[in-house]
């Protein structure tokens, strides 16, 4: 199908690839991995014939049709199904011929070939991927020019998966999609009945379509077979292997250097010093593979609020007065937790994002806030709107007006910015680097609950691990809104599902949502009854955890109320002008707290047990 052989290119003097070489038969679903900024877009343009190679080969079966996402999608009258069905390019171009042929042989030829094809059942599949997409059929039947530039996107893309190229390139399909797109793109890529070609950072996605993976580090591509998770093992096996080969060639290169400085001098051993050194110069190098650095990156910790951050009493909320988006709100938030908001766009999540955080008030309903919350909220629109002359420096500076240098310096440390990197200016970081940095400026002042809004768009697959582990390690609250399922795995504890005009608690877990979708969307894994089923078995797990992290957290307050007056008690008791009296019943003091101290830890550790055996079950 497809085979790269010693493929060189370069970018404004930059090389990309360097004779890399790789062979892709038919019928293989890829997933193309590799760090941002190594060349994968690059390489899916080259195969499509979008630039020339520098050196080396690029070799297509004759006669394959490749299919890649349009950068844009139209905007005029036609309908999103017009649209779509249009990309089935010979269907098209036989309708239109049918219509005007006059000769019955070439119209029974052309109908023929109509049937062949099954164009007759074109519309029907085209709506269901559309429907599959996130359009209903009002939307289905709406003029392009009334979407916006993310729901075209869907068109584009929904385009040429009705169009099922032999060769389907998809580079980061679902940057403009929601979670439940995302999961229905997911399902039906894992069936692809021809060649694919799929660039992700997202892991879950990497894990379940592709049945290879072609990386592309160093310049170079490397073919492995399995999913993500087995091109890690094998891949860190490769590394393992050739650490070891280069230590036993260092001291197979020790060993003859060490002969021939001892005997260089010596006439009878002169012949066997050169004979080593020959030997020594046949040791080719061994390319030791090195493991991807990876940026870590931390979240400063809040002040301590005591709970609820955030509840609602049948609070309403939307833009225009007596047009609520969401209503009869009963929710609360503490802490700890650690909250998905769930729900296709256009349902109200980022209304609900900007109730939590303070930007629009309630129409009705009573809102208890603690007072001295601050919320840090990540959106996409934050990236794009940042000063592209100021560096990461002057950007967090502008926050924190009275801080030293030293002392913005080493906040930018925590996201990967560095030394000179702090002074780069941001039309010149890559789309990562932006991320982190709005992750830095949303955080400045140590917000105690954190708003993030598809947080992972620009973010390599090594980096969103590090987001879910700033997440967890985080002091504070998180609202999670995003299409990373594996995120949504690691981090979230609580699901809310935001549909209906309402935000609910979803009374099942993850794997439930995601049949639930499926069989909304007529997804390949759909199945209603199951969903039901685990949904119930989802929603008596949550009824039996959630009253017991409730007796946890307030297990965990009470303990450290009585650590914080046992340390109070024990800095008056090193007071130098102390009396004897006040002595003795600051001592009794100490002494009832430590029995009830050890009564409070107990009681905190039987009931974090009690949640991770109901969690396990």
């Amino acid at each position: 199908m497809l085979s790269i052989t010693q493929l060189t290119f370069r970018i404004a003097g930059i090389t990309l690839l360097e004779e890399a070489s790789a062979q892709i038969p038919a019928g293989h679903r890829v997933g193309l991995i590799g760090r941002n900024g190594t060349g994968k877009s690059t390489l899916l343009g080259l195969i499509r014939g979008g630039a020339q190679p520098d050196g080396g080969s690029l070799e297509l079966a004759r006669g394959i049709r490749i299919g890649m996402v349009a950068q844009e999608a139209p905007g005029g009258p036609e309908t999103p199904l017009d649209v779509v069905l249009a990309a089935d390019e010979e269907r098209t171009r036989l309708l239109e011929e049918a219509d005007t042929a006059s000769d019955p042989h070439r119209i029974g030829e052309i109908h023929s070939r109509l049937a062949e094809i099954d164009a007759h059942a074109a519309p029907a599949k085209a709506a269901r991927i559309l429907a599959g997409l996130g359009f209903d059929e009002a939307m289905q039947a709406r003029a392009m020019s009334s979407f916006s530039g993310g729901w075209r996107m869907r068109v584009a893309l929904a385009s040429v998966l009705f169009a099922e190229p032999d060769l389907l390139l998809l580079d980061e399909p679902t940057n403009h999609l929601d979670l439940e797109a995302t999961l229905w793109l997911q399902s039906y890529l894992e069936s692809y009945p021809r060649t694919l070609i799929l660039v992700s950072h997202d892991r879950h996605i990497l894990n379940a379509v592709p049945d290879h993976i072609l990386h592309l580090d160093q310049r170079k591509l490397t073919y492995y077979p399995g999913n993500y998770d087995s091109f890690e093992r094998l891949r860190a096996a490769r590394i393992e292997q050739s650490l070891a080969l280069a230590a036993k060639q260092d001291e197979r290169r020790k060993h003859l250097q060490s002969f021939v400085d001892r005997f260089r001098a010596q006439a009878t051993k002169a012949r066997q010093a050169q004979s080593r050194l020959k030997a020594i110069a046949r040791l080719a190098p061994v390319a030791v593979l090195q493991d991807d650095p990876s940026i870590t990156f931390t979240f400063p910790t809040p002040i301590e609020l005591s709970p609820p951050l955030i509840a609602f009493e049948g609070v309403s909320v939307g833009y225009t007065p007596g047009q609520p988006i969401l209503s009869r709100l009963d929710l609360r938030i503490d802490p700890d937790d650690r909250i998905a908001l769930l729900g296709a766009n256009g349902n109200g999540k980022s209304t609900f994002a900007k109730l939590l955080a303070g930007r629009l008030g309630p129409m009705t309903g009573r809102e208890h806030r603690a007072p001295k919350l601050r919320t840090g909220f990540f959106a996409q629109h934050q990236i794009a709107d940042m000063d592209a002359e100021a560096s990461a420096f002057d950007h967090l500076a502008r926050l924190l007006p009275g801080a030293r240098e030293q002392a913005i310096r080493t906040r930018l440390g925590q996201f990967g910015f560095s030394g000179d990197k702090a002074f780069v200016k941001v039309g010149r970081l890559s789309g990562g680097e932006r991320a982190r940095l709005n992750f830095a400026l949303i955080t400045a002042d140590a917000p105690p609950m954190l708003i993030l809004d598809e947080p992972t768009n620009h973010l390599d697959i090594d980096t969103r691990e590090t987001l879910a582990e700033a997440i967890n390690d985080f002091a504070g609250a998180v609202i999670l809104i995003t299409h990373d399922w594996h995120l949504l795995e690691l981090t979230a504890d609580r699901l809310w599902l935001v549909g209906d005009g309402r935000v609910q608690p979803f009374e099942g877990d993850l794997e439930d949502y995601r049949r639930l979708m499926l069989g909304q969307r007529g997804g390949a894994a759909a199945s209603n009854r199951p969903a039901k089923q685990g949904g119930q078995r989802g929603a008596d797990r949550r009824r039996t955890i959630e009253p017991l992290r409730r007796r946890a957290r307030e297990a965990e307050t009470a303990l450290e109320k009585l650590v914080a007056e046992r340390d109070d008690v024990e800095r008056q008791l090193i007071q130098p002008k102390l009396g004897s009296i006040a002595r003795i019943s600051l001592m009794q003091r100490r002494a009832r707290l430590a029995d009830a101290l050890a009564t409070a830890e107990q009681a905190w550790l039987e009931a974090a047990e009690a949640v991770e055996i109901a969690a396990a079950e």
